[in-house]
């Protein structure tokens, strides 16, 4: 059963609600970033909506390391710049992390968990031609798997 469930393409389990998606422009301004956060774990960092060109990721993760204490790398006794106590953010491209790790619709479910745990994510945005189409979530693939599942037995 696990075998294929791995074969099945990203494009056919991922989640398709583009306009569902949580995206921002990189150049939007902190408070949209947190506004987002509210209600998402993560949010997409495009180059602009219309052409959904993927640049980045902003998750809680990140917010909780510019909100922490200042952090200080041992060996050299310098402090980590990236945070609150440095300095302001104003735009969403200062804060999020970039180049995420990706998929594209052809890659199979296998392909998509393989980078998954290797990069310890949760969620994996599926791109084709730098845009956009979709994501892959931890949530959503333990829903499909249950349907896949259901839909087996029954079979």
């Amino acid at each position: 059963m696990i075998p294929e469930f791995h074969e099945i393409p990203a494009k056919d389990i991922m989640d398709k609600r583009v306009w569902d998606l949580p995206l921002i422009e990189k150049d939007a301004s902190i408070n949209s970033v947190l506004s987002i956060l509210t209600e998402s774990d993560h949010v997409w960092v495009v180059e602009s909506k219309e052409s959904r060109t993927l640049v980045g990721i902003i998750t809680e993760h990140d917010i909780l390391n510019i909100f922490s204490p200042t952090k200080k790398v041992s060996y050299f006794g310098v402090p980590d710049k990236k945070s609150l106590h440095y300095e302001t953010f104003e735009k969403a491209e200062q804060i999020m992390s970039i180049n995420p790790v990706r998929c594209e619709p052809d890659d199979k479910v296998e392909d998509a968990l393989n980078n998954m745990v290797r990069h310890r994510i949760r969620r994996i945005p599926v791109v084709e031609n730098d845009k956009i189409i979709g994501e892959i979530t931890l949530h959503h693939l333990i829903g499909k798997f249950y349907a896949f599942i259901k839909t087996s037995i029954k079979k």
